[in-house]
């Protein structure tokens, strides 16, 4: 073989792996560069526990009336409900790509042992949770033998809402 052909070959293979080399080194920095593709469009904020039940915290304080009450009118009975705050509980998720979801307990003004569950769902596509529906989840009941309990009106099949009554 030509020693002229064989050193093309020689710097031809060690033009290729210094080039690969650079790709592998590089690429971590080329994958992050902003594209039209992967601009705030298309490139959606993740929220994680703390920040759903935050936002819900947050978005229940600004509801509040003098009083501390949150309104709100059953959707089922027609009622206007004034409730005090309890809490945040699990179950907290994302249901979708920018829907999220949070469960929360309130109860009745002057009656702590009623309790309401009532469920919130908020988008995310704007890079900030906003609530966009709530509804009565769980109803005070009153049992003889358990006291006041939660009683559901609806549960959920893959994310999506089963009425049960």
């Amino acid at each position: 073989m030509n020693r002229h052909l064989l050193d093309r070959r020689i710097n031809a293979t060690l033009i290729n792996s210094l080039l690969a080399g650079l790709l592998i080194l590089f690429s971590p920095w080329l994958a992050a560069e902003p594209t039209a593709k992967t601009s705030s469009e298309t490139a959606a904020k993740k929220f994680y526990v703390e920040d759903i039940k935050s936002t819900m915290r947050a978005y229940v304080a600004s509801q509040l009336d003098a009083n501390n009450l949150f309104h709100l009118k059953d959707d089922k009975t027609g009622e206007n409900l004034a409730l005090k705050f309890v809490m945040v509980h699990d179950p907290v998720r994302q249901i979708r790509d920018d829907i999220y979801f949070a469960c929360t307990d309130f109860h009745v003004q002057g009656e702590p042992e009623k309790i309401y569950d009532i469920d919130f769902w908020m988008d995310g596509s704007s890079g900030e949770l906003k609530v966009y529906d709530t509804k009565v989840h769980k109803e005070p009941r009153s049992s003889l033998l358990y006291g006041w309990y939660k009683h559901p009106r609806y549960t959920f099949v893959n994310d999506e809402i089963e009425y049960l009554y």
